[in-house]
């Protein structure tokens, strides 16, 4: 009876057992959560009073989608990896509903020309965002259970290629075409690390980029946007307008900026001030040092999710590792091209700076990112804590034995 009571309640004990926090990677998240929050309410200050009367409008929404982002990462904090790969399929089919459902007419929400939200209660749902997500698990999970038809056969590489390609079809459908880019980048990175031969790598790395290049130079509305970010001041006031204020603003931080709150540019000169180019208008508050801080914070973050795919790897969890080379990809390429569209160094994407720009569904599901992150940390902690206390029981073992052995000898 008494040896039968603790497997009455083995979920309540799953509870307590005390998570293992990566203490860098969740401090390096929380500085640019907290630090985002600074810089959105400065950049979204003359917007919001303007449009609703509400200087902090903006801020007080993307501060509740950090609250629910929280509380969903709080959740997935719980959820065992294994449970997300034996869910693999699900969430294929979860993202595909979600890229299908937003082009049905009447169903998905369009803005400036763009039909990519999902109206979810009281927000729009971006469905690029949990679509990205799901892909990622998913497609984490097929390299582990096909790793050896990945390494040897083209069709090993070409199933999750033609899955990934429709997918991408779907967003350039809405069309969105930052966030196909990013995926099948990121999705390629991914295959890459598990093993795929250089052969097929490029052959479709190169397929995709000429596709890529053909979309953009057929359709007149990106080609025109391509050329203007190729001399943005030959047409500074209808195609390159966004970018030159853009760099006006950069230019006017200099070195030190010239303060919070004193930004000119945001004051409904530049556009997209508060989502798109909210990097450019922390760079004219802040200058070139805070740019710097902030480049050295998102690179010491990326380094930190490289170094927990590393040791997932080591510890052969390769599903673990793919699913942080994935998530890590994700955010430093969507850092990357912000930071350079804010520059002039790429074309207009139409992207957030993960944890900074005002985006509410980007906000939850790169919170549920981190989250996922914190977990594999977890899982690798606990399954070495083990194997240190037997390496040291074994140690001393060893120990006690050589000083007995000792002991006789000189007896």
């Amino acid at each position: 009876m008494m040896s039968a009571q603790p497997s009455l309640m083995p979920f309540p004990a799953r509870l307590r057992t005390s998570l293992t926090i990566d203490p860098l990677l969740l401090t390096l998240a929380l500085a640019l959560l907290l630090g985002g929050f600074i810089i959105l309410a400065s950049a979204s200050v003359a917007v919001s009073d303007a449009a609703v009367g509400n200087p902090f409008f903006y801020l007080e929404r993307q501060a509740v989608a950090a609250a629910l982002g929280i509380a969903a990462g709080a959740i997935c904090l719980f959820i065992p990896m294994q449970m997300w790969r034996t869910l693999g399929p699900l969430l294929l089919l979860l993202a595909f509903a979600l890229l299908i459902v937003v082009l049905l007419p009447g169903v998905g929400h369009t803005v400036n020309g763009s039909t990519r939200w999902l109206r979810v209660g009281f927000m729009n749902l971006q469905v690029s965002e949990p679509a990205r997500l799901a892909l990622i698990l998913c497609l984490a999970s097929y390299l582990v259970r096909h790793n050896k038809s990945l390494r040897e056969r083209f069709a090993g590489f070409a199933r999750p290629m033609l899955i990934l390609s429709f997918a991408c079809a779907l967003l350039l459908a809405e069309p969105d075409f930052g966030a196909a880019i990013v995926l099948l980048a990121t999705s390629l990175a991914m295959l890459f690390v598990a093993g795929a031969r250089f052969r097929d790598f490029f052959a479709f790395f190169g397929a995709a980029v000429l596709a890529m290049a053909t979309l953009a130079i057929t359709s007149p509305y990106r080609l025109k946007r391509l050329t203007g970010f190729m001399d943005p001041w030959a047409d500074p006031f209808n195609s390159g307008f966004q970018l030159t204020q853009s760099l006006i603003a950069i230019g006017r931080g200099e070195w030190f900026g010239v303060g919070l709150g004193d930004s000119v540019q945001k004051l409904f000169y530049l556009p997209e001030a508060h989502t798109d180019f909210v990097f450019a208008v922390f760079a004219e508050e802040f200058g070139l040092l805070g740019v710097l801080l902030l480049i050295a914070v998102f690179a010491l973050l990326l380094w930190r999710i490289a170094n927990l795919a590393h040791r997932a790897a080591q510890a052969e969890r390769f599903y673990e590792a793919y699913v942080a080379i994935g998530l890590g990809t994700w955010l430093g390429l969507q850092a990357f091209i912000n930071i350079g569209v804010n520059m002039g160094l790429l074309p207009t994407k139409g992207l957030t700076l993960p944890l900074i720009s005002y985006g509410r569904s980007s906000m939850i599901i790169t919170m549920i990112a981190i989250a996922i992150l914190l977990r594999i940390h977890h899982e690798l902690a606990t399954d070495a804590a083990p194997s240190n206390r037997r390496r040291k029981s074994k140690s001393k073992s060893k120990s006690k034995n050589v000083s007995r052995t000792g002991t006789r000898k000189r007896a």
